[in-house]
């Protein structure tokens, strides 16, 4: 995919008006974002991220969100991707979004992608929620890029440090239509309830252990049905494991995922921040799915990207039956753009 791209976005309807705006006409804003037209002023983005810290301060830890919606996994700065999932899965706020933390680093254009996804925010805060993933600190934003690219697009860091306070002020977690657990990384079993993790401080950075850095840098430990890792599992092969691998602080395991779903009545839990080639993973007799979104990761990788759709449909019975399709995604031109994966009967347009 070409970074350069003559493909002019709108926002549709015409007919929807976004939220409260600040002094700054945000719904301009996203079409400048959208259409590619360079990066926010330096005063745009100041009042953009105090008016969205404004209503962050309100919510809880764990949010709850109905469906439909698409979760979307890491970004990490690949902003051309990002408007291709836009395309595909449908502008907001036609679809809902979701979106699991690690919008920054690593890639070119981290800038236009956090910019654009806090405007969303602003303008249609019922629509798109942003959570908060490992990356949004400030000790790892100065290591892996998104400091040097401030300092490159506006020549000083005064918009990095806009950003990274509101980093801040992202929830930890969000449970989907009463029955899907979502989060960046994984569960804690420091805090096995949603009522736990509730009660976290948050408002900090993170720290570097404690049931919130195990929300924000957690890795499951490899699936026990599967007998080439077996290898890696304690002798339980299901506690939570405070290992070295990846420098993550703590890896769970199937236990600590039944206890928690369990424990919140929940069906699934959904994750992203660990590559995965074919987007995402099922793990755990399929109560664990990762979701990567990011394709082509760092240009070398080759992996393709995935989001999930979550939905509800009435059965027999007039009960609301949550349904749930992986979508993937590529940026190799040889590659169909978006594939839905196991296609369910009757998935509504605005999902493919």
């Amino acid at each position: 995919m070409s970074s350069h791209t003559s493909r002019h976005y709108s926002l549709l309807p015409a007919g929807v008006e976004p939220g409260p705006q600040a002094v700054v006409d945000v719904k301009r804003c996203i079409e400048k974002l959208l259409n590619q037209e360079g990066v926010l002023q330096e005063g745009e983005v100041r009042d953009i991220c105090n008016r969205v810290k404004e209503s962050l301060i309100e919510q809880a830890n764990v949010i709850s969100i109905p469906a439909p919606v698409v979760i979307v996994g890491d970004i990490r700065g690949d902003y051309e991707s990002l408007l291709e999932l836009f395309r595909f899965c449908g502008p907001v706020p036609n679809t809902n979004y979701l979106f699991l933390g690690n919008y920054v680093d690593r890639d070119h254009r981290s800038v236009e992608t956090i910019s654009l996804l806090v405007c969303l925010k602003l303008a249609y805060p019922a629509r798109v929620n942003l959570l908060r993933g490992n990356l949004e600190t400030r000790s790892l934003t100065k290591v892996y890029g998104f400091y040097d690219e401030c300092w490159r697009k506006y020549g000083n860091a005064r918009v990095w440090s806009y950003f990274t306070d509101l980093f801040d002020y992202l929830c930890l977690a969000a449970v989907v239509a009463n029955s899907t657990f979502c989060v960046h990384a994984g569960v804690s079993p420091s805090a096995l309830t949603i009522d736990q993790i509730n009660v976290l401080e948050r408002f900090q950075e993170i720290p570097p252990t404690g049931p919130m850095t195990d929300l924000l840098w957690s890795d499951p430990v490899p699936d026990p049905n599967d007998q080439l890792s077996q290898q890696m599992l304690d002798k339980e092969g299901l506690e939570c494991l405070p290992v070295a691998q990846r420098h993550t602080p703590c890896h769970f395991g199937s236990s600590v995922v039944n206890e928690f779903r369990r424990a919140n009545n929940m069906e699934l839990i959904v994750r992203s921040h660990q590559l995965c080639f074919q987007g995402f993973q099922f793990s755990y007799r399929r109560t664990l799915c990762t979701i990567w979104s990011c394709p082509t990761y760092l240009n070398r990788c080759g992996n393709v990207g995935a989001v999930l759709a979550l939905w509800t449909e009435r059965d027999a019975r007039f009960v609301d039956v949550v349904q749930r399709q992986v979508t993937t995604f590529s940026k190799d031109p040889r590659v169909e753009a978006f594939v839905p994966h196991k296609k369910t009967k009757g998935v509504a347009d605005y999902f493919l």
